[in-house]
């Protein structure tokens, strides 16, 4: 009976063992493959994480190059248009000046000059080098994110230069936004011209000091240039008129007004309404009266307002 019991217990023991070493071997397998799980999975969470650490970047490096771009497209359009204004402007002064010509326009004085921004540096010199264009470095290589900061650093060159020629240009865009010649009632006719005339009031022979321009009542009269308002409103002969200061000391007058739209101090820009065509003052009809003034004297506006005259194109 020992033996047996002994036999017995012997194999239920190792039944139990066995039992036991399964389900640890089980539970250590499932432990084992959870770990494995983790691992596996915290590895890839942490590439994923990276990439998107990655592609946040780019798409913020990106984004801030778009917005740059997006910036820069405009000031480069409006520089360029100011440039070829002026480049236009020029031909058409240089033309003008030209021999052979029997406009008058020679006695306009050329354009001032601008002094550039290295003028007000006690020296400046230096070797005659071609300039560095933006974006000559390392920009098709290199990692995304090298590629990236490459073309940052190529807008901010773009940024900078860009700035730099719209410093340089103002000046002279300046000059010549404040230079007189615009026309100052588009679409009226031309009356009585610069010089001795036939009085209308008095049929006596008379220095007439500028050009009218007949045009309805309430029609716009608008700046020839831009500059300041030094006189507005009641002025003898002229009745109603304005008064604007440009560039040089130079004036421009506008007179027989219905109605003046500014005041003395005001700042004005070219082709801005002013005043109204009237008859108000010394006239027999509705007109302006345009003069320009310089050093005092009251010259001829034709060769001006010849200079702003486009010439209609031969193909219309």
């Amino acid at each position: 009976m020992s033996r047996q019991r002994i036999r017995f217990v012997e194999a239920r023991t190792a039944r139990a063992i066995a039992i036991i070493g399964a389900i640890t071997l089980l539970i250590a397998a499932l432990a084992l493959g959870i770990a494995i799980g983790t691992l596996f999975a915290r590895s890839h969470l942490g590439e994923e994480q990276a990439l998107m650490s990655r592609r946040s970047y780019e798409i913020e490096a990106l984004g801030r190059i778009n917005a740059a771009l997006i910036e820069l497209a405009p000031r480069v359009e409006g520089l360029s248009a100011q440039v070829n204004e002026l480049h236009d402007f020029d031909a058409h002064l240089k033309a003008a000046h030209g021999p052979g010509n029997t406009t008058g326009v020679h006695d306009v004085p050329p354009l001032p000059d601008s002094e550039g921004p290295a003028s007000s540096l006690d020296g400046a010199g230096g070797p005659d080098l071609a300039p560095r264009l933006c974006g000559t470095g390392r920009g098709a290589s290199g990692t995304p994110r090298q590629r990236l900061k490459s073309a940052q650093r190529t807008v901010d060159c773009l940024n900078e230069a860009i700035s730099q020629l719209q410093t340089q240009t103002l000046a002279h865009y300046a000059s010549y936004m404040a230079f007189p010649g615009r026309d100052p009632a588009p679409g009226a006719r031309s009356g009585s011209p610069y010089g001795n005339r036939i009085d209308p009031f008095t049929a006596h022979l008379s220095f007439h000091p500028g050009v009218d321009l007949v045009a309805p009542t309430g029609t716009p009269i608008l700046a020839s240039a831009g500059g300041r308002v030094v006189q507005a409103g009641e002025h003898g002969g002229y009745g109603n008129a304005v008064d604007i200061r440009h560039a040089d000391g130079m004036v421009t007058r506008y007179g027989h007004a219905s109605r003046v739209l500014v005041k003395a101090g005001d700042y004005v820009m070219p082709g801005q309404e002013v005043a109204e065509v009237g008859s108000t003052g010394r006239s027999t009809g509705p007109h302006l009266h345009f003069e320009v003034i310089v050093d005092g004297a009251q010259i001829n506006p034709f060769p001006y307002l010849a200079l702003f005259r486009r010439k209609p194109n031969a193909q219309s």
